[in-house]
């Protein structure tokens, strides 16, 4: 029995590595736009590297633009990275308000890494309370809440569905790819886009 339930776990554990290698590595991408030829996208990253991003047949393009707390309203779904407080609230690093076509992406809360030891937090706005250092806002997901602090300080911008068109030089841009291909050029399926000199989080 023992050498039974030995042989089970680990088929399971070599099944479960089998299930991660499988899985599609995503690559985060962020810099400025150089130039759109055709479906692809040459840019420069944020670390000076040249890149080449190719758009899939249904790529989801977005407009990135600035906002305020004031557009931060009861019944919006929003998404913000944020710094955990000794009294369970959130301290905002930044808010994006998604447009409502894309309410539910990514909902909850969960690490993040866009700063150490960083939380990301997407929900509905519910209530809005002034606080000390700022609005506080209260995010509810599918499984609980978080209250977040949004300081005065703190990147705001508001996500629209856009087109292809709006993919401009000089424009900032950040990406998500499913992998490098073999000539170095990345898959695309979305692409968040700065407009009007925003750029996104």
């Amino acid at each position: 029995m023992a050498i039974a339930a030995a042989l089970l776990s680990a088929a399971a554990a070599g099944a479960a590595v089998a299930q991660q290698a499988a899985a599609p590595q995503t690559i985060r991408l962020r810099g400025t736009i150089e130039k759109l030829d055709g479906r692809a996208v040459l840019a420069k990253s944020s670390k000076g590297e040249e890149l080449t991003l190719k758009l899939a047949d249904k790529v989801l393009v977005v407009a990135v633009v600035k906002a305020s707390a004031a557009d931060i309203k009861p019944g919006l779904f929003i998404g913000s990275g944020a710094i955990p407080q000794p009294d369970g609230s959130q301290k905002a690093l930044e808010v994006h308000i998604f447009a409502e076509s894309m309410r539910g992406t990514g909902e909850g809360h969960r690490p993040w890494d866009g700063a150490p030891n960083s939380t990301m937090t997407n929900g509905t706005v519910g209530a809005s309370v002034s606080g000390v250092d700022g609005p506080v806002v209260t995010v509810q997901y599918n499984d609980g809440e978080k209250k977040i602090i949004v300081g005065p300080n703190v990147p705001i911008v508001r996500y629209e569905i856009a087109d292809i068109p709006t993919i401009r030089p000089g424009a900032a841009f950040t990406a998500v790819a499913t992998g490098r291909a073999a000539d170095g050029s990345f898959e695309v399926s979305r692409i968040n886009v700065g407009r009007d000199g925003a750029s996104p989080p």
